[in-house]
């Protein structure tokens, strides 16, 4: 059995971010001829042709793409690994991205495990929806974020799946009125998308009384009575009632909880607080039993 070498996985992964055996090569300090080689190597290695001619170009192959999953778990893992052991020396500052509502949740939990380990780091966080994050790891200006996974956005890391629930004021009665006045993100919200696709297709009549980006103020409206909305259930809060089919509120998909870093140069100090993320989404359990993951 051959074993996989992971410097030669990392410069593969290099080569696959940059779409350049050129830029990869500054990346992982190498000349261009030592990155061609190692690529024939992997290629030896593996038994399967990585890379293909399209043109003066190289791209991935149909098994190079399947390469590409396991070699940035490999080379991820391998990152995390040594972070664990070396935390003690890290220093410097991590720039972290995440929603609010899933800040009011998680981020205590974080904080408090990477701190403990890292007490010479520093952390910015920056909260904003999880469409304004993935473009700012994409242009740098964030090391890593937290953000609500959707296909059609790109690729990042599951760390968590949660249902979508829809909530109500335990003290009023704000469901049962026709049309059903919510309290959503803006349109570009996707838990917006699956809450309004929900009711149409029950043919339930609703108006979007309240819209905010801010999970605080979505759940201001509903404790106050003054709308229902739909929360993951992990952001589901006292003296808010969870209403289901039996209250004619049809089932929500499940929320996928993704982590996306930014690509380049490696990042200990991001590696770190990347382990220790998917740490702390994991302890947090669950305070009921997770629902079928349904479809997007």
């Amino acid at each position: 059995m051959h074993l996989l070498d992971i410097d030669q996985l990392r410069t593969f992964v290099a080569i696959a971010d940059t779409g350049s055996f050129t830029r990869a090569a500054e990346i992982v300090h190498k000349t261009q001829s030592a990155v061609s080689m190692q690529m024939k190597r992997l290629e030896d290695r593996v038994g399967r042709a990585i890379f293909e001619r399209d043109g003066r170009l190289s791209k991935l192959t149909d098994e190079g793409e399947r390469l590409l999953d396991y070699a940035r778990r490999i080379v991820r893992l391998n990152a995390e690994c040594m972070a664990s052991f070396n935390e003690h020396e890290l220093t410097g500052r991590v720039r972290l991205g995440l929603p609010d509502d899933y800040a009011d949740r998680y981020l205590p939990e974080i904080l408090a495990r990477f701190s403990r380990s890292n007490p010479k780091a520093e952390v910015t966080v920056v909260c904003e929806p999880s469409h304004n994050l993935i473009e700012r790891v994409q242009h740098g200006d964030l090391d890593l974020a937290i953000i609500t996974h959707v296909d059609r956005r790109g690729p990042s890391e599951i760390v968590r799946i949660e249902q979508l629930l829809w909530v109500t004021s335990a003290r009023h009665g704000v469901h049962e009125e026709s049309p059903v006045p919510l309290a959503l993100g803006r349109p570009n919200c996707d838990w917006r998308h699956s809450a309004t696709e929900a009711l149409e297709s029950a043919d339930r009549a609703f108006r979007v009384a309240y819209v905010s980006y801010h999970s605080t103020a979505v759940g201001a409206a509903v404790l106050a009575g003054l709308a229902v909305s739909v929360l993951p259930e992990s952001a589901v809060r006292p003296g808010m009632r969870i209403l289901g089919p039996s209250d004619g509120f049809p089932a929500l998909p499940s929320c996928k909880i993704g982590l996306i870093r930014a690509r380049g140069e490696e990042n200990p100090l991001a590696d770190a607080l990347g382990f220790h993320i998917k740490q702390s989404l994991d302890n947090l359990g669950s305070t009921r039993p997770m629902a079928p993951l349904a479809a997007e």
